[in-house]
């Protein structure tokens, strides 16, 4: 006999976690929804070709081939035909170039699907999990102000999940290449190298980090590195703060102009679209990807658990589809890796097991009762409440036993004596309370209740 096993690197959750992460995906949708998003689905698979457009990224090394058994025994030469998806962003680029003249520009799409890379095993890392990622996709150019909103999205998906003090972090790639430039490091390859030493800070102290620039293979003065150390860990506290420190960067070129001006403008409408200004800051430190972004880059940590890292980023690139059409398509986006979220804030004991999705359990006390279970049934359901009927009887200490470990709070009796009173027995397992109510007042009094306990947990 085969043992079940679960592969390793996916998140496979008993029901009522199951319930609070689809909770959490609902949160999602629905503020994507309300902020005029419009939504999107791609296979799970692409062409290879398609989808591995460039070589040499970490990501593309982790890709996942799709192979039928019959592809398998001709053993044709060559990569096969398929590979899954490593995240959601190049299959938006071939679905917008493919479909580009079908679409209304600017174009705002949602898309919310599991996404597939071979890691490395390790706690906390998963080899399937679902992304959630925005885009707007202009045609020729894209308004700065669209980089605005995605601050305001972020916003209102984590301060409706609950889940403590967070601070949207921005910066703009502009900035730190001007910076550089007026510092005399002006090559694109050297600056990405130069940022990929910065990026250990955290981790090899600042000591490192300078020796490493100024020492062989870099060669910076120590006056240039001392410079870049100290733009990298500017902060603001509170909107001012923030337009003071992009006023005393100063100007020196054009990039670093413009750079300051974007962001500037990007934190005025972030505060007009309400986002508070404990609630965002500037941090010249992040990169997010020389190579990709371009304009505004944003990370979103929470306050009180800097160990979870980013738990939402994005930025501005300047071309989405540059291997797949002649038409220039610049765009802002974010992505939320839900699966490894999730994973974190519940470690963290920011999320726990949700109540059950069902909210009554219809008990069947003898076989003469089975019609009028059901008949009850139909009633709740059509009242908008989510319940299961018991269809076999079964002693009423395991009908309760059955419902308690479910999560099902409460339990409706119609025995043959409540039948011929038109009647029905309510037990509140949350409050270990029984009571009766007239048929015809069921529904009513279980809606009040529900109501009353989705308004305290919050939804």
């Amino acid at each position: 006999m085969i043992k079940p096993r679960t592969p390793p690197g996916v998140l496979e959750l008993l029901p009522r976690d199951q319930i609070a992460f689809q909770r959490v995906l609902d949160v999602i949708r629905r503020t994507y929804e309300r902020f005029g998003f419009l939504p999107v689905e791609t296979p799970v698979f692409e062409l290879t070709e398609v989808l591995l457009t460039k070589s040499g990224g970490e990501t593309e090394r982790q890709v996942y081939f799709a192979q039928s058994t019959g592809a398998l025994e001709k053993k044709e030469p060559g990569l096969p035909e398929l590979a899954l998806r490593f995240d959601l962003t190049v299959p938006l680029a071939r679905y917008v170039a493919e479909h580009e003249h079908e679409l209304a520009f600017p174009f705002r799409r949602y898309q919310m699907q599991r996404v597939y890379r071979g890691e490395r095993q390790q706690r906390g890392r998963f080899r399937e999990f679902y992304q959630c990622d925005i885009d707007v996709i202009g045609k020729d150019a894209l308004s700065v102000r669209h980089d605005a909103e995605m601050p305001a999205v972020i916003h209102a998906i984590f301060s409706e999940l609950g889940i403590g003090k967070f601070t949207i972090q921005m910066n703009n790639r502009k900035l730190m290449r001007g910076f550089f430039e007026r510092l005399g490091v002006a090559d694109g390859a050297l600056q990405m190298a130069v940022l990929r030493e910065v990026d250990k800070l955290d981790k090899r102290g600042a000591d490192y980090v300078r020796d490493t620039l100024t020492g062989e293979g870099f060669g910076l003065s120590a006056e240039a590195v001392a410079q870049i150390l100290a733009f990298v860990s500017v902060r603001s506290n509170g909107h001012a703060d923030a337009l003071a420190k992009l006023e005393a960067l100063g100007g020196g070129n054009a990039t670093l102009e413009q750079g300051v001006a974007e962001l500037r403008e990007v934190l005025e409408l972030v505060r007009a679209l309400g986002v508070p200004e404990a609630d965002y800051a500037l941090n010249f430190s992040i990169a997010r990807g020389l190579d990709y972004y371009t304009g505004t880059v944003y990370e979103t940590t929470l306050d009180d658990h800097p160990q979870i890292g980013s738990i939402c980023s994005g930025g501005r690139y300047d071309n989405l589809a540059s291997h797949y059409t002649r038409s220039h398509l610049p765009g802002v986006g974010i992505s939320i890796g839900v699966t490894r979220l999730f994973w974190q804030l519940r470690e963290a004991g920011l999320i726990s097991s949700a109540e059950s999705s069902v909210e009554c359990l219809v008990a069947l006390m003898d076989e003469a009762g089975l019609p009028a279970a059901l008949a009850l049934g139909n009633r709740l359901r059509a009242g908008g409440i989510n319940t299961e009927v018991q269809l076999e009887p079964k002693k009423l200490a395991k009908q309760f036993q059955y419902a308690d470990r479910a999560g099902i709070r409460f339990v409706l009796l119609q025995g043959e004596d409540e039948r011929a009173r038109a009647t029905v027995a309510v037990k509140d397992l949350r409050r270990n309370e029984q009571f009766e109510l007239p048929e015809g007042e069921v529904v009513a009094a279980l809606k009040v209740e529900l109501a009353q306990q989705r308004a305290l947990a919050g939804r």
